[in-house]
C-alpha cells in the first residue's frame, strides 16, 4: 500500500477520527427506507422507453455516446459521457425535453455520485454534478419500477479510445532472419539454441543468423545449446507473482460471507469477492508452468470485519478485502480460509519449488467499523443504537441522499470510551484521550489510519478490546514494547508454517529498529520450523524480505541496514512504456540496474503493474505491445513482480471514484479461452523459464555486444545468454 492509497478516503470516512461523526442523521432508519421501497413495487413498472434519450451535460450538443442503450436486463438503459474535472448540470432527455422522457429534479438540486436516485419524468429542474477526477462516466436509468431511478458510476468503457504509446524511433522487422554477431559470447563452431522456439545455429565468422518467432514480437533467448535445467533457487533471482488473494481465485464459497460481511448488490467495487487459499491452490499448476518460483500474497491476517465509506462521496461500502486493515493480527481471515488451508498452501507451493512471501504491516491497523464495535462489545462507542439493525453489518445508507459514509454517524467519536479501543498507549488518533498524529512519516498517519507507536520501547499490555476478544490468540507478553507484540504476532505464521519471507508494507513510516527486530526474529524462526520440518524444507536459505519503500529507485539505501534483502523499485514502471516501444531504450537502465545489483546484499523488486498505480494492459489494451513490455521487463537484472493478470490482459474494474481499485478487478480467467490470451501466457513462460535457467539475467554482467540488431550479453561464472531484439514488426 503506497503511502497516500487513501488519502482521497480520510476526510470522507474518518477524518482521522474527527468529528465527521454526529452531524450524520440516522433517524431516518431502515424502517422508513423499507416503507418507501414497499411503496414502490407496489406500484406498475415504467416499462421501455418509447423514443431515443440522451444525457444532455451543460446543454452541449448530443452525440450517439450519450444516447441510453439497453443493457442485457429488460428496461434498465446506460449511456456513457466523458466529464471534465468540476461542476456539471445535466437532466436525461429526448430531443424535444417531453414530459414523459424528460428525466430529473423537480428543482435544481446535487445528485450523489454511485447512489441510486429517484427521478422524476417530467423534471423542472437539472441535476448537478461535482466531478473529482475526468473520464467516462456512466449514466444508469432504471426503468423497472413505475419510479425511474439514475445512477452514475467511474466508466471503464471498453470501446473508449485507447491510449496511445510514444511514437519512438526503432529499427523494423520485417519477420524474416537476423544476423548478429556473437563472437564474444560464443566461438565460431558453438552450436546455439533460441530457448523461444528451440530452433538452433552454428556461430560461423563470429555471427549466427536465426528468425525469431512471430508471436515473439521479435526476440531471440540465445543460450549453448545443451541440456538446460533450472538453476537452483535464489532469492536474487525471483520471479514473484503477486496477487490480491480476495481478488485472484474463489476455491472455497463457504467462507465468503465471514463476519456478517455482505455484498453491496452494485458494482462491489469494494467488497470481499470470495478468493482465498483454496483458490491459490487450484492454479498453483498455473503459476508453476508460467515459470513463477514465488508468490506474494496479500496480508493474511484478520482484518476489520465492516466497512467504511468509500469513495469521494461515500459511493460504495469499502471492506479491508486487501488485507491492510487488520484487526487482530493473531488470527487468519476466515474470508481466506483456515490455519488448515494456509499450511496446505505452503506446503502445495513447496512441493512445486515455488516459496510464499507474506504481506505485513507494522504501521497501522485499520479503522473502527461499525460492525466492529458490535463484533467486539463496544456498543459504547457507538450511538443511535436503537435505530441500528440487529446486525451492524446490514447497515445501509437511508434516504434520497444518504451515502454509505452515513455509517460515521453511527459512531460516536467524541466518547472518552474510545480507551477500551486499542488504547492511547497503543495508536495516534483524533479521539478522546488519545496522542494526536504528527506529520513527520514515522508519526503520521497513511490515509487517516490510527498509527502504531512503533518508535516507543517502553513495555504495553494487551490493547484493551484484544483483551475481550473471545477468540484471539494475543497474550499478554512480559515488558514487551508495541513492537515486540507485533514481531511475535508475525513470526508465528514463520515458526508455525514455514513463510518463507515477508513483503513490508509502508516501511518509511516505521523506525527501522522494528524492521530489524522483524528480520531477525523471522530468521531465527524459520531456522526453527526446517530444523522441526526437515522432510518439508526446500532448502537452508535464511529468511527473506523485501520493504514497499514509496518512491524508492534503484539505489543502495540505509534500510538494507535494517533486515531488508530487497525494496520494490518504483522507477522502472514509469520506463516500461519507452521500454516496450523499443527494447534498445531499456540499456542504460539494464547496465544500471546490473552494477547496483551486482553489490552484494542488494537488490531490487521490479515492475510494470501494481495495486496502487495502474495495469499496463488496460493503458492500451494492445496485446503485442503488452508482449513487448514482457520482453523488456523480464530481462531486467534483479528481481521482477508480475501483478495478477499482467500475463492475461486483465483489464480494469468499476472504481467508484478511487482508482486504485480499478486495478483490483478478478482474476480473468475466463479469458484463458482466447487465443490472443493464451499466447500472452505462453510468452511469459517462455520468457520466465528462460529466467530461471539462466541466473546470469538477474545478476550478471551486462554488456551490450550489438546496436543493430540491439543485442546484449550477460554473464554469471560459466552461464552466458545473448538477447537479441530484431525491432518492432512492420
Amino acid at each position: 500500500m503506497k503511502n497516500f492509497a487513501l488519502c482521497a478516503l480520510a476526510t470522507l470516512v474518518l477524518s482521522s477520527f474527527t468529528a465527521c461523526s454526529s452531524n450524520e442523521n440516522t433517524s431516518t432508519n431502515n424502517v422508513a427506507n423499507t416503507s418507501v421501497t414497499k411503496s414502490v413495487e407496489e406500484k406498475a413498472p415504467q416499462g421501455k422507453l418509447s423514443t431515443p434519450v440522451y444525457i444532455k451535460v451543460d446543454n452541449v450538443a448530443i452525440t450517439d455516446d450519450q444516447e441510453f442503450k439497453l443493457t442485457e436486463q429488460d428496461n434498465i438503459y446506460e449511456a456513457e459521457v466523458f466529464l471534465d474535472k468540476g461542476k456539471h448540470s445535466f437532466v436525461l432527455a429526448d430531443n424535444a425535453n417531453i414530459c414523459g422522457t424528460l428525466f430529473g429534479p423537480n428543482q435544481d438540486s446535487a445528485i450523489v455520485f454511485g447512489k441510486q436516485v429517484p427521478l422524476s419524468d417530467c423534471a423542472k429542474g437539472k441535476f448537478t454534478i461535482n466531478i473529482m477526477l475526468k473520464g467516462y462516466y456512466t449514466f444508469t436509468l432504471n426503468l423497472t419500477k413505475k419510479e425511474p431511478t439514475l445512477k452514475i458510476l467511474r466508466s471503464t468503457r471498453k470501446v473508449e479510445v485507447k491510449r496511445v504509446p510514444p511514437q519512438l524511433p526503432c529499427d523494423s522487422w520485417d519477420g524474416g532472419a537476423i544476423t548478429v554477431r556473437v563472437n564474444k559470447a560464443w566461438p565460431n563452431g558453438t552450436k546455439v539454441r533460441d530457448a523461444y522456439t528451440g530452433n538452433t545455429a552454428v556461430v560461423r565468422n563470429g555471427k549466427v543468423t536465426m528468425t525469431p518467432a512471430r508471436k515473439s514480437e521479435g526476440i531471440l533467448l540465445l543460450e549453448k545449446a545443451i541440456e538446460t535445467t533450472k538453476a537452483p533457487f535464489s532469492w536474487d533471482n525471483a520471479n514473484v507473482y503477486f496477487m490480491l488473494t480476495d481478488r485472484f481465485k474463489n476455491g472455497d464459497t463457504s467462507n465468503d460471507h465471514s463476519y456478517g460481511r455482505k455484498k453491496d448488490g452494485m458494482d462491489e467495487v469494494g467488497t470481499w469477492h470470495g478468493g482465498d487459499f483454496a483458490g491459490i491452490i487450484q492454479k498453483l499448476d498455473y503459476l508453476e508452468s508460467l515459470g513463477v518460483n514465488a508468490i506474494w500474497v496479500t496480508p493474511i491476517v484478520e482484518q476489520v470485519h465492516g466497512f467504511i465509506g468509500g469513495g469521494s462521496q461515500g459511493s460504495f461500502p469499502f471492506y479491508g478485502y486487501h488485507g491492510y486493515w487488520a484487526v487482530d493480527f493473531t488470527k487468519i481471515d476466515k474470508n481466506l480460509g483456515s490455519e488448515e488451508d494456509f499450511q496446505r498452501m505452503i506446503e502445495e507451493a513447496h512441493k512445486r519449488g515455488i516459496r510464499v512471501l507474506v504481506d505485513v504491516v507494522l504501521n497501522h491497523p485499520g479503522y473502527a467499523t461499525l460492525k466492529d464495535l458490535q463484533d467486539f462489545k463496544l456498543e459504547q462507542l457507538a450511538q443511535n443504537v436503537e435505530r441500528l439493525p440487529e446486525d451492524w453489518s446490514d447497515f445501509k445508507p437511508v434516504g434520497l441522499y444518504g451515502t454509505w459514509a452515513s455509517v460515521n454517524g453511527a459512531i460516536n467519536y467524541k466518547t472518552k470510551e474510545w480507551k477500551k479501543w486499542w488504547g492511547p498507549d497503543w495508536v495516534r488518533a483524533s479521539l478522546p484521550g488519545y496522542t494526536e498524529p504528527g506529520v513527520d512519516e514515522i508519526t503520521g498517519s497513511v490515509g487517516g489510519l490510527p498509527d502504531f507507536k512503533t518508535e516507543q520501547k517502553t513495555p504495553v499490555g494487551l490493547p484493551p478490546f484484544l483483551k475481550n476478544k473471545e477468540d484471539t490468540n494475543a497474550k499478554e507478553l512480559p515488558n514487551a514494547s508495541i513492537v515486540d507484540y507485533l514481531v511475535n504476532w508475525h513470526t508465528y505464521y514463520v515458526r508455525n508454517f514455514g513463510v518463507d519471507g515477508f513483503r513490508c508494507d509502508t516501511v518509511k513510516h516505521v523506525d527501522a529498529y522494528a524492521w530489524k527486530k522483524l528480520k531477525e526474529s523471522a530468521t531465527t524462526a524459520l531456522a526453527q520450523w526446517k530444523a522441526e520440518n526437515p522432510a518439508k524444507k526446500l532448502d537452508d536459505l535464511p529468511f527473506f524480505m523485501v520493504g514497499e519503500v514509496y518512491a524508492q529507485g534503484v539505489t543502495k539505501e540505509f534500510w538494507f541496514d535494517y533486515g531488508f534483502d530487497s525494496l520494490i523499485n518504483f522507477d522502472y514502471q514509469q520506463e516500461s512504456t519507452t521500454n516496450a516501444q523499443c527494447m534498445k531504450n531499456a540499456d542504460a537502465t539494464y547496465a544500471k540496474y546490473a552494477q547496483v545489483v551486482g553489490e552484494k546484499g542488494v537488490n531490487f523488486l521490479s515492475y510494470i503493474s501494481s495495486h496502487d498505480t495502474k495495469l499496463f494492459f488496460a493503458d492500451y489494451r494492445d496485446f503485442a505491445l503488452q508482449k513487448r513490455a514482457a520482453n523488456s521487463f523480464l530481462m531486467l537484472p534483479g528481481q521482477v513482480q508480475i501483478y495478477y493478470g499482467d500475463e492475461t490482459g486483465r483489464k480494469l474494474a468499476k472504481d467508484g471514484g478511487v482508482l486504485d481499485q480499478s486495478v483490483r478487478s478478478d482474476m480473468n480467467w475466463s479469458d484463458l479461452n482466447t487465443p490472443e490470451t493464451r499466447d500472452l501466457v505462453t510468452h511469459y513462460s517462455k520468457l520466465n523459464t528462460f529466467r530461471l535457467n539462466h541466473p546470469a539475467i538477474a545478476t550478471g554482467k551486462h554488456t551490450k555486444i550489438s546496436n543493430k540488431p540491439y543485442a546484449f550479453m550477460r554473464t554469471l561464472g560459466k552461464d552466458k545468454v545473448v538477447v537479441v531484439s530484431a525491432g518492432r514488426a512492420k
